[in-house]
């Protein structure tokens, strides 16, 4: 799951940044406005945990803007500003949350949990299934018909984005931009690759499926018989 953390406190977002990465989440960092509403637009993040008071433009201005642009990703607003008006103001605007600094760690990992349960395209602890196969992506573990194996990181963040999008072609650049992050310079044959893995890893379990390619947009998963 990739998070977008926009936050202008340089130890704070350092901070939930490592803490973050620890609990297993891909986290892209920003620390103004401007920088929160471009990485957002690119509408490749689960979840975005964003200050109010940033510079260069104020997160309610980007959550406006987000909105309007049907961009749905579900937003944690992280601040200071704890008044009951505050709250509500926040709330109306778009945001499907509303944490108050100081906060603990875990409870911002139980607001994260909450929000993305309510949608069952991005909830953190179920198993992914489709059709003759299970995957978990708590411990990254593919199970099949004959067998199960265990992905590795990039492994997991592709077949997760395919089974929670299934039947659908995925472009590529979805897929490099989600897997290896809006400032990664991975080379377009790094994604091949890690197709060719997959498909392996779906042969060596047992499934029907595979990745079909569909030339010249992207890759989409299939039955194969």
């Amino acid at each position: 799951m990739r998070i977008l953390l926009a936050e202008d406190d340089e130890n704070l977002n350092r901070t939930l940044t490592e803490r973050l990465r620890t609990k297993g989440f891909d986290v892209d960092s920003c620390f103004d406005g401007d920088e929160a509403l471009y990485y957002a637009s690119q509408n490749i993040h689960d979840v975005i945990l964003l200050d109010r008071m940033l510079p260069c433009m104020e997160g309610t201005e980007v959550l406006e803007r987000l909105r309007k642009a049907n961009i749905a990703v579900p937003i944690i607003f992280i601040t200071a500003l704890g008044s009951l008006n505050d709250k509500v103001t926040g709330l109306n605007l778009g945001a499907d949350d509303y944490l108050v600094k100081p906060f603990e760690f875990d409870e911002l990992l139980a607001r994260i949990q909450c929000v993305t349960r309510r949608s069952p395209m991005l909830s953190m602890s179920k198993d992914l299934c489709l059709m003759d196969i299970s995957f978990c992506p708590e411990n990254d573990m593919l199970t099949g018909p004959e067998r199960s194996c265990s992905l590795s990181k990039k492994e997991s963040a592709l077949l997760e984005i395919f089974l929670r999008n299934p039947n659908q072609t995925i472009p590529r650049t979805t897929l490099l931009l989600k897997v290896w992050g809006p400032e990664s310079d991975v080379e377009s044959g790094n994604l091949d690759n890690y197709i060719h893995f997959l498909r392996r890893r779906l042969k060596t379990v047992g499934s029907s499926l595979t990745l079909k390619t569909v030339r010249g947009v992207g890759y989409c998963i299939q039955d194969c018989t």
